[in-house]
């Protein structure tokens, strides 16, 4: 018998597929999406835990053999030392693979067409038809720095729309296997094939110095926090746009202020933040070229969120009890945020 924690929104018709698993015992308990401490009475004797957070006193989870996160981000885990207690971990890669897409796709239209200067003139009922309200995207180069789930659906409306994809990333797409990544059907680039030109570790500048949009896709880890500084904000056309869906700490702050005070590149969309909430006063607020949303392209309240974890988490207890691979399945190096 496997004892099982719930620590997330409840879907009651997934739930109910759960309960009906042979071999396992479901507890669920009040969520909230906060770190805290979970009573040890509660957690002591579970195998399998289901959360966005793990509970603050994890260290009284004795028997825990597998965590669920309903977050594609992972460095909640980094912590833990569960590579080295061999804990298994899946996050919930995939979830977010639509609506952040459909962000990127919104923010570059938005950002092309200086739609912020269209509603400010609305506002001033200034009637005004200028060029730059008038571009088109199609044939322009979305550079996407992460090939992962987010940025194969991120390329595949992409390239619907006439554009051109390339793909940065540690590893050739095409030679990724996928097979135990979660997918929602007809999205993606599950064969790695559509990126124009892929670039690899070492070639960041070539990468670069082409694009019109430059997308981050990437996780934040260890290695990541800060990899984007001057030298590569510096590398980009002047008339590229920044766009991070991602992570606010790949990119340095100081770097992408400077970037945007002295015109390396022609704008920004932020959904990601260095403080939560943004401060009024810090400067990102003012600049008329860039776009700030309040980490919304990919979030919990997502209208298929809570379907799509669930989703993932009962077929993962199943994989589990049945000793087969699971979906999103993070490795020890990943675990130890390498």
């Amino acid at each position: 018998m496997k004892n099982i924690l719930i620590d997330v929104v409840v879907d009651q018709k997934r739930l109910e597929e759960l309960r009906a698993i042979p071999g396992v015992n479901v507890e669920v308990i009040d969520y909230k999406e906060e770190r805290r401490v979970i009573p040890p009475e509660i957690i002591r004797d579970k195998h399998i835990l289901f959360c966005t957070f793990p509970p603050e006193n994890f260290k009284d989870m004795k028997t825990i053999e597998f965590i669920q996160i309903n977050s594609t981000g992972y460095t909640q885990l980094f912590s833990l030392g569960l590579a080295e207690k061999g804990v298994k971990a899946c996050n919930a890669q995939g979830t977010f693979d639509v609506p952040i897409a459909e962000w990127n796709i919104a923010m570059m239209i938005n950002l092309f067409r200086d739609f912020k200067g269209i509603m400010r003139n609305q506002d001033a009922r200034v009637w005004d038809r200028a060029a730059r309200f008038q571009k088109e995207i199609r044939g322009s180069i979305a550079g996407i720095w992460g090939y992962g789930s987010i940025g194969r659906e991120t390329a595949r409306l992409a390239k619907a729309l006439g554009m051109k994809v390339y793909a940065m990333d540690r590893d050739v797409p095409s030679k990724v296997d996928r097979t135990n990544i979660y997918r929602v059907e007809g999205t993606g680039d599950p064969e790695g094939v559509l990126p124009d030109k892929i670039f690899t570790s070492g070639q960041e500048k070539d990468f670069l110095k082409e694009l019109d949009f430059l997308i981050i896709t990437m996780p934040l880890t260890n290695k990541t926090k800060g990899m984007i500084g001057e030298e590569e904000l510096k590398s980009l056309p002047r008339t590229a746009y920044l766009l991070n869906p991602s992570r606010a700490h790949i990119i340095k702050e100081e770097a992408l202020l400077r970037a945007l005070e002295e015109g390396w590149i022609a704008g920004a969309a932020l959904d990601v933040h260095y403080y939560y909430p943004m401060p009024p006063e810090h400067p990102l607020w003012s600049f008329p070229n860039v776009i700030m949303t309040p980490h919304i392209s990919g979030s919990t309240l997502s209208t298929l969120f809570i379907e799509r974890t669930w989703d993932i988490f009962v077929e993962n207890v199943r994989r589990f009890l049945s000793n087969k691979p699971l979906l999103n399945q993070l490795s020890p190096s990943q675990l130890r945020g390498e």
